[in-house]
């Protein structure tokens, strides 16, 4: 057996490759290693390293790029998916289909970022039919894109086309539809029979017309895909809090309640008493009058509560009686038009007095022709003022000169 002597090491650290910039030093374990052996000469030819196989991330990143800048993130989601792809071959078609179709490299890259399987899909005999039912529906190439996006791969289903034939008139427009499938996409994998169609005559047997069916499914999609049971405890207790059914605010009771459970009620009920001064019939008027106030938060009514009881000075039943009050945004519209009607009546610029509540339920043009613009000349500053009390600016008094 032939032995190769080891070199010396002055002449092995002179054939050791140096470290790169960004490489770590050697540990000292690795410095007691002895050197490699030298491999024996071989007169064979050499042949070349095998191919490596494409990783499922390389595979996805061309897929996911759109014209713009590389989706990394989409690339890394897609390649989870695609990890058993070996060839580009199906991927390509899918490509070359949906660009032949006429969809924009942003469609294609929603398409691929909502569901990275359907680069896996035949093209005759999945996509391409997929594609022709959803354009016969009257889709848009972008609203196809969108809606294969958002599905998960539930558009192989023989029965998109009849659900979406149901739910298109449901909510009145493809684009609400298309906003309900994004937030709940189980309404494709339901069943229309058993489960929606069911729900939907549970609540029109309530008093809600179709329009009002609409607004609360696309604020609440999944009060068509839960059990009528459940449909039938949310209305009992809407109509609890003292909104008689069919009345124009029946749907907010119904869309404020939904899914919130009892006890939450009960806690955010006990909140508005303690923060408002409220006694139980006043909240019940409150309540009654404005039921989206059990879904606003604390801490939105706390600051609401110290600026209109302790800064504007309103009592606490002219708040219970008008509680849209606390719809308002504190910033935006209920301090800065306070602001401008108390600088009138104190600068003595309104002949008389105006209910505060009455400024705030105008609209922005209207509360400007009112209260702005007829003072340009005797207040310059006023309109100035006003705009930067609605940016949070607040001054400590507006200007008359």
């Amino acid at each position: 057996r032939r032995s190769f002597p080891h070199p010396s090491p002055r002449a092995a650290a002179a054939a050791a490759p140096p470290c790169s910039a960004s490489g770590a030093a050697s540990s000292p374990a690795s410095a007691h290693l002895p050197p490699p052996l030298r491999a024996p000469i071989s007169t064979a030819p050499s042949l070349p390293p095998p191919p490596r196989p494409s990783s499922p991330q390389t595979l996805a990143s061309p897929w996911t790029t759109t014209s713009s800048r590389p989706a990394a993130s989409q690339a890394l989601k897609a390649s989870a998916k695609l990890s058993h792809l070996k060839s580009p071959t199906k991927p390509d078609a899918v490509l070359s289909f949906l660009a032949a179709q006429g969809f924009s490299s942003s469609d294609v890259a929603a398409v691929v970022a909502g569901d990275p399987k359907v680069l896996c899909s035949r093209v005759d005999g999945y996509l391409g039919p997929v594609v022709a039912q959803l354009t016969g529906l009257g889709l848009s190439r972008s609203q196809t894109a969108r809606l294969i996006s958002c599905c998960h791969g539930n558009l192989h289903l023989t029965s998109i086309v009849s659900k979406l034939q149901y739910y298109m008139p449901l909510f009145g427009s493809i684009d609400n539809t298309l906003r309900a499938l994004k937030g709940h996409f189980y309404l494709i994998s339901s069943n229309l029979e058993r489960v929606v169609k069911p729900n939907v005559a549970t609540l029109r047997d309530s008093g809600l017309g179709d329009c009002d069916i609409a607004k609360l499914c696309l604020a609440h999609t999944r009060l068509l895909t839960t059990s009528v049971e459940s449909i039938r405890a949310i209305v009992a207790c809407a109509e609890s809090l003292g909104v008689p059914r069919g009345s124009r605010m029946f749907r907010h009771a119904v869309c404020a309640v939904a899914f919130l459970g009892v006890d939450k009620i009960a806690a955010k009920v006990v909140y508005l008493k303690k923060t408002f001064r409220w006694s139980d019939a006043q909240v019940g008027i409150a309540v009654s009058k404005f039921p989206p106030l059990l879904r606003r938060s604390k801490d939105s009514l706390q600051r609401r509560s110290e600026f209109l009881i302790s800064e504007v000075g309103l009592e606490r039943t002219y708040i219970a009686h008008r509680p849209m009050l606390l719809s308002y945004s504190l910033e935006g519209r209920l301090r800065p038009r306070y602001y401008v009607v108390k600088f009138l009546k104190e600068n003595g610029f309104l002949n008389h007095d105006r209910d505060y509540y009455n400024t705030l339920n105008i609209s922005e043009k209207t509360f400007m022709e009112k209260f702005v613009c007829p003072h340009k000349e005797a207040a310059p500053h006023l309109a100035e003022d006003y705009a930067g009390a609605c940016r949070g600016e607040v001054p400590t008094r507006f200007r008359i000169a």
